[in-house]
């Protein structure tokens, strides 16, 4: 009889245990801003899903800087043992989150800051994904004026920009990327009235770095084309929406709390890529040639393999500077801190860094 007590009191604390993990996420935005933070939440319901027993929950629109750190603290003495910071600005109350609370493990998506305990670093490789559009828009483009929406001066923005034009330098040298500067996020206003000017200018491809899918309407309205961000918008613009690159961050959810709950899990700067499934591009809209998805697809496999690199040499930036050598690539660090613009983008980087 004991030993029948003994092994349901053994089940019964096996079941408990699987349920007593609460994790947090704390957005810089709305779940329904079609962006950014859904596609974070839509990693948060993979996770849900995916791993029986975690308790997830989500605080949306949380200012950046020090107003979050009090949400942080909240989450942690309502038990939660697992928390995601989902944007920049929450890097530094993060870290010290961190540092007072080491039974709590944080993650912070987009930043540098982490250590060897309970302190983790995550974000995607985008550029991959950028570099893929990018030959889409090289190879759709007529007017050979393609126009970028770019949201705020920080070597994330500038690296998007300059994979996506070698992307379209690759298939179409003769084409150029126009850059027109936001300095928001989320504000479909402004956003729409940037890529208007781009439509104006004559582009016939549309792309962004924000979160709302105005430059996208913006295009369709005008009957141009446009590549998305963040995630699928095709619903937004049907006949006009190309592809965009994409977030996919429930696997890495999973695996994150999984090893979590088994303690396997260490903690570091994980920056992970097409390969790990991370990034990808949205399905290609009905206006893409076969042509055009087998160039794409080609590069997105060899990208995947490790046999190819965007930032592959020989590059140059607007000054004709030779920046990266023939059969060179540039390392994490110089990407990390990417100033500079490849040949054929138009614009110029703002000083500052827009947060």
């Amino acid at each position: 009889m004991k030993k029948f007590l003994a092994l349901g009191l053994a089940v019964v604390l096996s079941v408990m245990l699987l349920a007593v993990i609460k994790v947090g996420f704390i957005y810089v935005g709305s779940v329904g801003d079609a962006g950014w933070t859904y596609a974070h939440d839509v990693g948060r319901r993979y996770l849900e899903e995916h791993l029986p027993g975690v308790i997830t929950d989500y605080l949306e629109s949380i200012p950046e800087g020090e107003e979050s750190y009090r949400y942080i603290v909240d989450y942690i003495k309502k038990g939660y043992k697992v928390i995601f910071t989902t944007s920049f600005g929450y890097m530094d109350q993060t870290e010290k989150a961190a540092e007072k609370y080491p039974n709590v493990y944080f993650f912070h998506c987009s930043g540098y800051k982490y250590n060897d305990k309970n302190f983790s670093a995550y974000f995607g490789r985008m550029y991959q994904a950028r570099f893929l559009t990018g030959i889409v828009a090289g190879m759709m483009t007529k007017s050979n004026i393609i126009g970028y929406v770019a949201a705020h001066p920080i070597p994330e923005v500038i690296r998007g920009i300059n994979a996506f034009a070698l992307g379209v330098k690759l298939v179409n040298p003769k084409a150029k990327v126009h850059v027109v500067w936001t300095h928001t996020w989320y504000d479909p206003a402004t956003e729409r009235e940037a890529a208007i000017s781009l439509l104006d200018a004559g582009a016939d491809v549309i792309t962004q770095h924000q979160d709302s899918p105005a430059p996208v309407q913006a295009a369709a309205e005008r009957g141009k084309y446009a590549i998305g961000y963040n995630s699928d918008m095709s619903m937004f613009a049907p006949e006009a929406h190309l592809t965009a690159p994409v977030w996919n961050w429930g696997p890495f959810y999973v695996k994150a709390v999984k090893e979590i709950m088994n303690g396997t899990w260490k903690s570091g700067f994980y920056w992970l890529g097409l390969k790990e499934g991370i990034v990808d591009i949205a399905p290609f809209g009905p206006a893409v040639p076969d042509k055009v998805k087998a160039v794409v697809n080609a590069f997105k496999e060899l990208i995947k393999e490790g046999k190819f690199d965007p930032f592959t040499g020989p590059i140059y930036d607007q000054k004709g500077n030779l920046k990266v050598k023939a059969g060179e690539k540039l390392s994490d660090k110089e990407l990390l801190e990417m100033n500079w613009f490849v040949d054929n983008v138009v614009g110029e980087i703002p000083q500052g860094s827009g947060e």
